[in-house]
């Protein structure tokens, strides 16, 4: 879906594949939303740039394009760059326990507890909830969902009257 395949006699090229129109929109760094939620799209990117067997030319041009779209949304290049060495050590831990985790996973199952992401301060709350075996996940306020359930309701509303 987003890779160019190149076929140059012997070899095969990859590339990531952009549509000419994308915008590069992500969560904006100031909106009211987990900082989970801002970052996944990043994280995504980089994983696709990192697990890709891509040319150096086009992992250079596609950080370049990360980069342009954190700048764009206002996040710091540091924090991408971060993630990026977060993710690449993450990547290179896992490959060292891969058999041993494979086992954890297949025992264990992991219970999960869902917030609804109003404000910093449900991270306090949530913030209890790390010395348990309990994971933790949160929801936005402003779905679309609740958007047009609101607008229903009210025509619903006026047409009662």
């Amino acid at each position: 879906m987003d890779i160019l395949t190149h076929r140059n006699n012997d070899a095969i090229t990859i590339e990531i594949y952009r549509k000419p129109r994308e915008t590069g929109a992500v969560i904006h760094l100031t909106t009211n939303h987990p900082f989970e939620h801002k970052i996944s799209a990043f994280l995504y990117y980089i994983n696709r740039l990192t697990t890709l067997p891509i040319t150096e030319k086009s992992k250079q041009k596609e950080w370049g394009t990360i980069l342009s779209i954190a700048k764009n949304n206002d996040y710091p290049p540091a924090l991408i760059h971060r993630l990026k060495t977060k993710l690449t050590n993450r990547k290179r831990a896992l490959k060292q326990n891969c058999t041993q985790q494979q086992q954890e996973t297949t025992t264990l199952r992991n219970k999960w507890v869902t917030f609804t992401y109003f404000s910093p301060l449900v991270r306090k709350i949530s913030n209890l909830f790390k010395q348990t075996d309990l994971k933790i996940a949160f929801r936005a306020t402003n779905t679309i969902q609740q958007q047009i359930n609101t607008k229903h309701k009210m025509t619903q509303v006026v047409y009662m009257n």
